[in-house]
């Protein structure tokens, strides 16, 4: 039986639902509200040309007067500091402190899904590919940034001894490739 569009997103906003109160519920020992701890995690895992406010703005999908305002609340609890770009001092680059990478090592291993996941019936592998293809899906659909990583990037391309980012021309360590990145494009056919 073919589910409806209606019925995939009433499980979808359900699910989204439940991990909101899991979220919350875990950032409340620092007085964080669910948008804010969405963007300690977005840094957490964001690369050297993601983390900007504008990034932070485009992957939450949210305005830049709001996502002014969260900055400024992580930025008051020392977990997130800023600093202008060293090649171009118009750009404000965005980076975790210490407290704010703990904390979003926290906050990322939400124990009500590991624990649903580690159930016999679900196959969180394929739960997972099924997912990223519906995200994927939208994202097309509705013409949005993919912020993907660079592993799974059209502008990844192997270089003498290591990897380069094609659209910058400039090396990339491994770990960058797992990061997130706003300039990530799919590859094409």
């Amino acid at each position: 039986m073919r589910m409806s569009a209606r019925s995939i997103h009433e499980t979808l906003e359900r699910l989204a639902a439940l991990l909101r109160a899991e979220t919350r519920r875990l950032g409340k020992p620092e007085g964080l509200q669910p948008v804010q701890i969405d963007a300690l995690l977005y840094l957490d895992h964001c690369n050297r040309y993601s983390n900007t406010p504008q990034a932070v703005a485009e992957y939450l999908g949210s305005t830049k007067g709001t996502t002014s305002q969260t900055l400024k609340v992580l930025e008051s609890k020392n977990l997130l500091a800023k600093a202008q770009d060293q090649r171009d001092r118009r750009v404000v680059r965005l980076h975790l402190t210490s407290k704010g990478r703990t904390l979003a090592t926290t906050l990322a291993n939400l124990p009500l899904l590991e624990s649903a996941l580690s159930q016999d019936s679900l196959d969180a592998e394929s739960l997972g590919e099924e997912l990223g293809g519906l995200l994927r899906a939208l994202q097309r659909a509705g013409g949005f940034r993919t912020f993907g990583t660079c592993r799974t990037c059209r502008f990844l391309t192997p270089a003498e001894g290591g990897l380069l980012c094609g659209l910058t021309r400039e090396a990339l360590r491994l770990e960058e490739t797992q990061q997130i990145c706003r300039e990530h494009e799919e590859p094409r056919d």
